[in-house]
């Protein structure tokens, strides 16, 4: 015990002094710049319209932030965003769930279903919208879904030139690279529940989706605070796939993308209003999977 009391500060104070440095500073500084007229390489002075001599010269107060909320395109980011993470969380979790419960009942090849099915999350999110890309332009609109292919279905035509569209191409891609990544976390929940529930069930008469209904969710309830919070947070965050799939064409901007293209659509560049955005994009995640953790943390202390 005294050599664990010994080492443990000296071992821990590297990784204390890199989460410093690396996360707590910038936050702090980020923080601070949506306060100030922040144009990148200088502060603005807002009176005298030249360059500040301090940090308190250009400090413009709430001003970003009001700046913000009166750009069209940031609430317009918003709400695409959360229209996305309310269909995304949805899918993600039925595509997880549906594969962990038909894994689990296989009898041959499990780990190579598990393998193939979890390989999509190893790539990166610019060369999967790339590829998605191909396949909703040329695959989907050009073989497949065109009316000279095999079924013509305009809705699946052109998905990337549509905002509605878009949406659920970016759902479709997500849960492709997603959902085998949380079939993992399902698949170790299933195997935490004891066949004994599911032996006495079957001893009671109950059909299968009761089974489901009052043994197997009940259980899973750790595992859906995982995956909740991740595809939670994933989706709130995505952006490398925004990029690549619609470059924010056809007003297809998710929140991460705007606050990135904001100081391209101001001039000059406003970084103090981009970092508003930023605080902003960061109290609602923070908000939401922490309000998340809180209900399914809960329901698991209830069960």
């Amino acid at each position: 015990m005294d050599f664990y009391k010994k080492w443990f500060w000296p071992l821990l104070l590297p990784s204390i002094l890199l989460f410093g440095f690396v996360i707590l500073f910038p936050f702090v500084v980020g923080v601070l710049n949506s306060f100030l007229a922040w144009r990148g390489t200088y502060y603005f002075d807002p009176e005298t319209g030249i360059r500040a001599t301090n940090l308190f010269a250009s400090f413009v107060g709430f001003e970003n932030y009001t700046n913000a909320f009166a750009d069209e395109r940031f609430i317009r980011a918003l709400v695409y965003t959360v229209q996305y993470t309310l269909v995304a969380v949805v899918v993600v979790n039925f595509v997880g769930l549906g594969l962990a419960l038909l894994i689990t009942r296989a009898r041959r090849g499990a780990g190579l279903f598990r393998t193939v099915f979890f390989l999509p999350n190893m790539l990166g999110g610019l060369a999967l919208g790339f590829i998605w890309q191909f396949i909703f332009q040329i695959v989907f609109t050009d073989i497949l879904f065109s009316p000279e292919g095999l079924m013509y279905i305009p809705f699946l035509r052109y998905m990337t030139q549509d905002s509605t569209k878009a949406l659920f191409a970016l759902v479709i891609l997500n849960a492709w690279q997603y959902g085998g990544y949380m079939m993992i976390i399902y698949i170790a929940g299933l195997h935490n529940i004891s066949r004994d529930y599911y032996e006495a069930a079957s001893i009671d008469g109950a059909t299968g989706l009761r089974t489901f209904r009052s043994i197997t969710v009940p259980m899973l309830m750790p595992s859906f605070t995982v995956v909740f919070f991740l595809t939670l947070s994933n989706s709130f965050k995505l952006l490398d796939q925004n990029i690549a799939l619609t470059d924010g064409e056809f007003n297809t901007r998710l929140l991460a993308m705007q606050i990135l293209r904001t100081v391209k659509d101001t001039a000059p560049p406003d970084y103090g209003k981009a970092q508003a955005q930023a605080v902003i994009f960061f109290i609602l995640v923070a908000s939401i999977t922490l309000t998340q953790v809180y209900v399914t943390k809960k329901r698991e202390l209830e069960l």
